[in-house]
């Protein structure tokens, strides 16, 4: 396992995380969550508006499609390379007689051809973008504003993908999981939109997925017994038991209110918004969600889901007219309903005259501390291009970088221990603004949080920005949206996120993709001498009174209270019920259960498109590498098209630090970005580095060596700090020269900044334990057996949490002793003997680059002597028992248990892969989410170590889960016996989908690093490949065998809420511990 290092400026970059989980969903992939597997440039800084697109999404239809990189989606760029344009003749093409071409352009930005079209029958808008980029994307989006908090539009967002017309089994979304080579599947609900995008980069497969998804959204196999599923229902099983609710939205959304940040956030947004469709909750409020009856479900997808209210987007490489010939297999059913977009259009927020003030209360354990933000509506008529790029260099200069003046300022206040710095959202119709705190103690400073907010913006509305901050601002951005990085994310989706910020409202929408005059214009007033940023704070905050102030107090008791007024409620139904209907309601809950658990027919099975196994490459793609040596240190170069970036990552060997100091390498790893060097103070080095790089991160891992064979190896740890940067080839000077300076100058003495990086870090911490228990969960587990796993929680799972509330208080009693843990620290790690370098670049940018190279390893310490490898494994903490709970302030709980299933020395093969992920996709998704009415159930299996662990996501079950999981070999028996063909060939395409996901260049050139380091050669790759592709209906059943160990000795390791673990601790006999 592999964990995701904590990055530089976390503090604002987990703002926006937890923004994400606030505005409800896209939680970050399950998988690689709990496998750390991400490898992108992951930006500490705030990203620009341009490339966001999702950070309002209330909910995505699984958990697991993160929008890591593009939040919000305003503007995106392509290298200047990609052109594309449509086919000479399309004019004269037969399908031009049903559609008519509104506009074509050009986005010189990116070299990206646009075709606007109107189907001719029902009006439906067709987005058309042609550009050689293999990685092809569709969606279609409704606009979907809901009138209640009932969730209506979140739960068919589910539903849709449950059955259609010409997909007649339970859930085609979940075939296509299991034997699609999609690069993006999934679906979600925004507070106006639901949106259904998928990309692949193979052809047939991208036009089965897009076919799949026009018949689930235009002809849902909608009942009664779907949103009894989907949404909610009452259960009972016996007629003497009390009634539950049950379903998968209801149970997610009792997650997301768990969140002391979703419910502050929840209250923020609809206050701003008291007027129009903003002010409700599109997720759905669990208190509403029952609510909701067949006929206002059925009605909302009659009133929104048809081609007339549609936005209909397709970007890639493919042709256009066979785009236009298949959306006219679909929408030439259709007539016009001229009602639709009007019944559709999201009425304007009118700004208030007046301010006011909200209090609340949110559960929360018996140390929960006061939230509080300040938040404005920032517009109520459209905002110009121009404006809007001003307003995101604003935000940036207000709160991008911890030195920026608001966001420093709230900092060092010491009123609380982590700044709020959501700041500027642009993805609805109407902008918002907000920023405030948590972590607040002392009730009577909670208003000096909007007195030091208003006093700073009212200072810098008077004197300004300094002109380096400016400067480095307007750089960085621009070098983001040259860039464009995003990740293994699809860059289509991008665009297509982008373009409906704008095409929703019925504006154009290529507008928000281009970036050029807007920002050139906004340097030229700039440097006309225009106060533009202080006229944009006097009219858009302080001059502006549509503010609300939101603060958020902790209830020990409400989590009692909600779960007792939900028992009461459910009580009160049940008494008014006759025993002929409880009677009947036990019969319906007996006759759902059979219908999820029903085997879909063969003959129904088929009709789902799929690939061939001829379909699939055959020869894994390998990432060009050099490995070559420098004054004794050793250098990987990676020949790749990077359009004139080099991307440096320089890592240094983690296993010289005793155990006892791993827990403070996230925190130092901060200090080498944040808190500036001898020679440059905070804000100069953050300038410096936004002036002259694209960015200089910090990250660490751990994990096991994977060996090079077929057998489980002897644990061989590798451990590692990077720091990690990039610039323009022109840059490379500055970009070594200020990496050097902050791992050898960095200045670690600074006690009040470095307690406020822990609390920060606890606060992060203790949040993303309710919100995304399952990773903490399944570290526990590893921890017991692996010694990387157990190295892995010391810095970054509830032992590290634990450490981090120890920490504080030892700042406070001995900063002495901490500062001497942090020097002994770099001390031990800035070694030439453990460093290594790994470039990616084009040819002509690694030649620029090797004398710079050659300087900066001359500067790196060599220390004499031998230099000692730890022994951690020796020192690993003996855990005993069959496992730990942990008690959250929660309504839902994270379910794992794990264990080895493969012991060193045993041989495996690739077809376990195989098993494992169609576990993900059928048994557990079956039994755990669509019976259990969880969120979400996933595993994860490591070669690496013989390791194998189930988790759950957003789970109602505790006892009940496991006990699934221990069913898992019995259902694999029987299913080794019975596996169809197809079936088989479908798990086999799935997994060669996974492994032949996408890479933005800095990630191949990281992940080739990654295999260098843990011994992975090209040719054992590649004879895992073919194992995958050998697996047969034999590899089931031995997998199941081997799954019996977890069965019969596994570890359990739960996070949930104190009813849940001590009602199931009868039986289980956990270690509990109060965490929260």
């Amino acid at each position: 396992s592999r964990v995701r290092g904590e990055r530089t400026f976390n503090s604002r970059e987990d703002c926006k995380l937890m923004r994400l989980a606030r505005q409800a969903v896209l939680v970050t992939a399950c998988l690689a969550m709990l496998t750390g597997s991400a490898r992108a440039f992951m930006p500490s800084a705030k990203v620009p508006a341009m490339l966001r697109g999702a950070a309002k999404a209330t909910s995505a239809a699984r958990p697991g499609a993160v929008l890591t990189q593009a939040r919000r989606g305003r503007r995106s760029v392509m290298t200047p390379q990609m052109t594309a344009t449509a086919p000479a003749d399309l004019m004269k093409a037969p399908i031009m007689d049903k559609f008519e071409l509104v506009k074509e352009d050009m986005i010189d930005e990116y070299g990206a051809k646009v075709l606007m079209f109107k189907h001719k029958k029902t009006g439906a808008e067709v987005m058309s973008v042609s550009v050689p980029d293999e990685n092809k994307v569709f969606g279609i989006t409704f606009r979907t504003p809901p009138s209640d908090s009932t969730g209506v539009p979140h739960i068919l967002e589910h539903s849709v993908l449950c059955g259609s017309r010409k997909y007649p089994v339970k859930e085609p979304f979940v075939e296509l999981l299991k034997g699609s080579m999609n690069t993006f599947l999934n679906a979600f609900t925004y507070p106006d939109r639901t949106c259904y995008p998928v990309a692949s980069q193979n052809l047939k497969d991208f036009y089965n997925l897009v076919n799949v998804y026009l018949d689930s959204t235009l002809h849902p196999a909608l009942t009664p017994w779907t949103l009894k599923q989907e949404g909610w229902h009452y259960e009972a099983e016996d007629v003497k038991e009390p009634l539950t609710y049950k379903g998968v939205v209801y149970n997610e959304m009792k997650g997301v209110y768990s969140s002391p940040d979703a419910v502050h956030g929840r209250a923020a947004q609809q206050a701003l918004f008291t007027d129009n469709t903003y002010g409700v909750d599109s997720g759905g409020d669990p208190l509403v969600i029952p609510k909701l009856t067949w006929e206002n479900f059925e009605g909302f997808h009659k009133k929104y889901y048809h081609p007339t209210n549609s936005r209909i987007y397709f970007y890639g490489d493919d042709d256009v007219t066979a785009r236009l010939e298949l959306l006219e297999q679909y929408l030439g059913e259709f007539d016009a309903l001229p009602q639709a977009p009007k019944d559709s259009v999201i009425e304007w927020q009118k700004k208030k005259t007046e301010p006011k003030v909200i209090e609340q209360k949110y559960p929360a354990g018996d140390d929960g501390k006061i939230l509080m933000t300040v938040n404005w509506l920032v517009n109520d008529e459209q905002l110009s291009s121009q404006e809007e790029l001003a307003l995101d260099v604003l935000d940036d200069l207000l709160m991008g970088t911890p030195v920026a003046p608001l966001y420093k300022s709230l900092r060092e206040s010491g009123i609380g221990e982590s700044v709020l710095s959501d700041g500027l959202e642009t993805v609805l119709q109407q902008a918002t603004y907000s920023v405030g705190m948590k972590g607040i103690t002392d009730e009577d400073k909670v208003d000096q949080v909007e007195k030091l907010v208003m006093s700073t913006l009212e200072q810098l509305a008077t004197d300004g920005f300094e002109q380096s901050a400016i400067e480095a601002s307007l750089n960085s951005l621009e070098f983001k949206l040259r860039e464009f990085n995003t990740g293994g994310f699809p860059r289509g989706l991008s665009f297509m996120l982008g373009s409906l910020s704008s095409w929703l409202y019925d504006r154009d929408p290529t507008e928000p993709l281009r970036f050029e005059k807007p920002l050139a214009d906004l340097r030229a007033r700039l440097d006309k001498g225009e106060k533009v940023f202080e006229g944009l704070i006097k009219k858009y905050l302080l001059e502006n009174k549509h503010k609300v102030v939101v603060k958020s107090f902790p209830d020990a008791d409400m989590e009692a209270e909600i779960a007792k007024n939900e028992a009461d409620e459910l009580e009160k139904v049940r008494s008014k019920m006759s025993e002929e209907e409880l009677k009947a309601l036990v019969e319906e809950t007996e006759e759902l259960k059979k219908r999820q658990e029903a085997e879909d027919p063969p003959e129904k099975l088929a009709l789902i498109p799929t690939l061939a196994m001829e379909d699939l490459d055959r020869e894994g793609r390998n990432i060009p590498i050099a490995v070559g040596e420098e004054q004794g240190t050793t250098v990987l170069r990676h020949d790749l098209p990077t359009n004139g970036i080099a991307y440096v990552d320089v890592g240094f060997d983690m296993r010289v630090l005793p155990l006892e100091l791993m827990s403070y390498v996230p925190l130092f790893s901060r200090c080498l970005t944040e808190m500036g060097t001898k020679d440059l103070d905070d804000i100069a080095l953050t300038r410096y580095v936004q002036t002259h790089t694209g960015g200089i991160y910090s990250s660490h891992s751990t994990s096991l060596k994977t060996g090079d064979g077929d057998f489980v190896p002897e644990p061989e740890v590798m451990s590692h700090l990077f720091l990690r940067g990039k610039a323009t080839y022109a840059k490379n000077k500055e970009m070594f020269s200020v990496m050097t300076d902050m791992l050898l100058n960095a200045n670690l003495d600074n006690k009040a900044r470095f307690l406020q990086m822990v609390l920060e870090t606890k606060v992060r911490l203790e949040t993303q334990v309710v919100g995304s228990g399952h990773s903490f969960s399944a570290g526990r587990i590893g921890a017991r057996y692996n010694v990387a796993e157990y190295v892995s929680e010391l810095n970054g799972g509830i032992e590290y949490l634990l450490f981090i509330r120890k920490l504080a208080d030892e700042c406070e009693s001995n900063w002495e002793g901490v500062l001497a843990k942090l020097e002994q620290v770099r001390t031990l790690l800035i070694d030439r003997k453990g460093m290594i370098v790994n470039l990616s670049a084009e040819d002509k940018g690694m030649t620029s680059v090797q004398s710079e190279l050659e300087n900066y390893i001359d500067s790196i310490p060599l220390r004499e002597g031998e230099t000692k490898i730890q022994d951690w494994q020796s020192e690993m903490k003996k855990f005993e028992g069959s496992g730990e709970g942990f008690v959250v302030p929660t309504q839902v709980n994270y379910v794992g248990k794990g264990s080895p299933i493969y012991k060193v020395g045993e041989k495996t093969s690739g077809s376990a892969s195989v098993v494992s992920r169609f576990l993900r996709s059928s048994y557990l998704w079956d039994k755990v989410r669509v019976v259990g009415g969880a969120y979400g159930a996933m595993n994860v299996y490591s070669p690496q170590s013989g390791m194998f662990k189930y988790v759950s996501y957003r789970d109602p079950n505790l006892k009940k889960t496991l006990d699934t999981y221990d069913g898992t070999s019995e259902f694999l028996n029987d299913l080794s016996k019975e596996l169809a063909p197809a079936a088989l060939a479908n798990a086999i395409i799935g997994m060669v989908g996974d492994m032949d996901a996408p890479m933005s260049p800095d990630q191949k050139g990281f992940t080739s690093l990654d295999r260098y380091l843990s011994g992975q050669s090209d040719e054992s790759r590649q004879a895992r490949r073919e194992q995958v592709l050998a697996t047969t209906a034999k590899d089931f059943k031995e997998f199941g065998e081997r799954l019996e160990a977890v069965a019969e000795e596994g570890t359990v390791a739960v996070i949930g809420s104190d009813s849940a673990l001590s009602e199931a601790n009868e039986a289980l006999k956990l270690d509990i511990k109060k965490i929260m």
